[in-house]
């Protein structure tokens, strides 16, 4: 749930007040789609059936789910990819660098800081995001801090944002070009960008960037890009509800 905390007036030298905010969410809709059950089907059968399989096309896929299970389960994974998914994502930048290290299946646009002038909007912590690190590299977990720690995280991060941001608009101000004062601002600024897969792309992102009691391998995702992969896999569930299924069922491993 959005927690938006109020802006919070900031002094640059010029005497502009820049209305800076704070958030502790992530913003994913789906915009526009072409992907069904249906399309596993028909390009899957086309190896048997040749043309005959654009009868697929027209029929109940609920009655072909056994396919589609045996599809995932042996992975046969190209039938999986004739489909297509773009999303609108706002989110910290940080969360936009780890996210595109998804290439095969992936394509990206993101909102340019050399071409429009960045908002003010910056990345804290929920109250429920466990924010202390225990154990060594390669086997440690994350706990919840104590409030003291909650307090002392946001206070740091939003001075730290507000300075930076009071830094970026007297640059502009002073004339310097947006692509060069852009340089001043934090990986917890909020970014957007529109994301487009299809459901091979995105189960491989989803078995590597979410925790699931039904994954045959375990993944330990930062927490802000697991909330964009559960708002995801949640819009995906209700356009392709078998795959979805099937997905879980064969412990979450892209085909």
């Amino acid at each position: 749930m959005q927690q938006e905390r109020p802006p919070v007036p900031t002094d640059p030298p010029t005497g502009t007040a820049v209305p800076v905010r704070f958030r502790d969410d992530v913003t994913v809709e789906l915009v526009k789609h072409s992907a069904s059950d249906t399309d596993v089907l028909w390009a899957a059968r086309v190896s048997t059936a040749g043309e005959e399989s654009l009868e697929e096309l027209t029929k109940d896929p609920e009655r072909s789910k056994g396919l589609i299970n045996y599809l995932m389960r042996d992975r046969h994974g190209s039938p999986f990819e004739h489909n297509s998914m773009t999303f609108f994502i706002s989110a910290p930048i940080f969360v936009f660098r780890e996210f595109m290290r998804h290439r095969v299946g992936w394509s990206y646009n993101e909102e340019s800081g050399r071409y429009r002038e960045l908002q003010p909007v910056f990345y804290v912590p929920s109250q429920d995001r466990k924010l202390v690190q225990q154990g060594r590299p390669g086997k440690y977990e994350f706990v919840h801090g104590t409030p003291e720690q909650h307090k002392a995280a946001v206070s740091a991060m939003e001075e730290s944002y507000a300075q930076s941001y009071a830094a970026y608009q007297d640059m502009l101000a002073a004339g310097v070009a947006r692509e060069v004062a852009r340089a001043t601002l934090p990986v917890g600024l909020y970014s957007s960008m529109y994301a487009t897969c299809n459901a091979r792309s995105l189960m491989h992102f989803l078995g590597l960037r979410t925790q699931h009691e039904l994954a045959k391998v375990a993944s330990f995702p930062q927490r802000e890009i697991e909330m964009v992969g559960e708002r995801m896999e949640a819009l995906w569930t209700d356009l392709m509800p078998l795959t979805h299924a099937a997905f879980n069922a064969n412990g979450r491993v892209a085909p």
